[in-house]
């Protein structure tokens, strides 16, 4: 009888023991929060919902996984679900603007108009995204307050001088005022906003086949009308078409002009910093790229590409920071595996000269678990671990080496 209870125990104990034993896994959780970001830059919303969400599984306490997924929910308009995460993360972060902003956006689009506009207007002196006050005002105009939704939209067009909504909807309050020649005004100003924005749309395919025909005449004419010193949103597209089309030099400066005109866009930061890169104009590709990650710090393309930058500038520790980064939000990547791998070797290396051999050891530890069939690396680590005084696993090592670099 004892000894059924005891079998009894020891079963209820393996069935507990995994849910006691299970701790975050960091560096499987960042490989979907990387595969999540890949996912969300091309709108491929629920693939990025699910990476985020396998991301949780593994590390519940990942804030920025959590607060994309809520974004992908928004996105896909499960609304439910996107608020159930960001009345979260509000009290994860303490109200952080970007959560109130999207908090803001569902109450508003359930037509819960006077929640809307407390979220809102808690944000505004400070807002985290430039259409926080556009949407404050839509908020006002929807509950039929004229005056405030004039004074917010007014508020939010010198945030988005590009935007044709806005004055299509002061256009709209003009109306109901009985202010036409105003609201004709507003009116104009919404139809050039937008029929420029489809031009420049036009304009792009029409650049962009004349490149491809390698027609120099109709490129000069076509890729002419996106060359718009204010307007970042056609020299973005103007430069992107160059990069595709491997003309690097001319996508140089509408790029970095964009930047000027644009220095918090994401898109542009990157997009200069790629082209530098390509120019292998390394020292100017780093500031837009590091920007690039500062903006986005968990987009696998921007952290690789910093990396590989500073590692072509040689600075060592800081690359291998970046890359170690970028191989945890995608540990697949064959190009930065081997770059981290001589990066780290090379710190490795650096590092026993200086006789730091625990910090030579994290380095080539780290090269080995990249590269574990290299008789190089394992070469290396006998000659460490022997300075250092473990002379069994310098013993070991060193067969190891040898297994390795023998004829197969």
């Amino acid at each position: 009888m004892v000894s059924h209870v005891f079998a009894l125990l020891l079963i209820l104990a393996s069935q507990d023991a995994p849910a006691q034993a299970r701790v975050p896994d960091p560096t499987a959780a960042q490989a979907h929060l990387g595969k999540g970001y890949e996912f969300e830059k091309d709108d491929r919303f629920a693939n990025a919902a699910a990476e985020f969400g396998a991301a949780l599984a593994l590390d519940p306490k990942l804030p920025r996984a959590r607060y994309q997924l809520a974004v992908c929910y928004f996105a896909l308009g499960r609304q439910d679900d996107a608020r159930r995460e960001f009345v979260r993360l509000r009290a994860d972060t303490h109200a952080d603007p970007s959560v109130i902003y999207f908090i803001g956006r569902l109450d508003l689009r359930e037509h819960k108009l006077d929640a809307a506009i407390h979220e809102f207007q808690s944000i505004a002196a400070n807002p985290p995204f430039p259409d926080t006050t556009y949407y404050l005002g839509s908020a006002y105009l929807d509950k039929a307050d004229l005056p405030s939704a004039e004074q917010w939209f007014k508020r939010a067009r010198p945030l988005n001088p590009r935007d044709f909504r806005i004055p299509d909807h002061l256009a709209r309050i003009y109306q109901r005022e009985g202010h036409s020649s105003e609201a004709e005004n507003e009116y104009a100003e919404s139809a050039k906003l937008r029929q420029n924005y489809n031009e420049a749309g036009e304009d792009g395919e029409k650049c962009s086949a004349a490149l491809d025909k390698g027609d120099a005449e109709a490129e000069r004419e076509a890729c002419a009308k996106l060359d718009q010193p204010d307007d970042p949103d056609r020299l973005t597209v103007l430069g992107m078409i160059y990069g595709r089309h491997a003309h690097y030099t001319e996508a140089v400066e509408p790029l970095r002009r964009a930047a000027e005109l644009d220095p918090d866009s994401y898109e542009i930061q990157h997009n200069l910093g790629l082209t530098y890169f390509r120019l292998k104009l390394y020292q100017e590709a780093r500031g837009p790229l590091e920007r690039a990650v500062a903006l986005r710090p968990d987009f696998f393309d921007s952290n690789a590409l910093l990396g590989a930058t500073l590692f072509a500038l040689r600075q060592d520790s800081e690359a291998y920071s970046v890359l170690n980064h970028a191989h945890r939000l995608n540990p697949e990547d064959a190009d930065t595996i081997e770059l981290l791998f001589k990066t780290a070797t090379v710190l490795g290396t650096k590092s026993y000269e200086a006789k730091s051999y625990l910090e030579a050891l994290k380095y080539l530890n780290a090269a080995e678990e990249l590269k574990p069939q290299d008789p190089q690396v394992h070469a290396r680590l006998a000659v460490v671990y022997g300075e250092a005084g473990d002379p069994h696993r310098a013993e070991i090592e060193k067969q190891m080496a040898e297994r390795l670099a023998a004829p197969q």
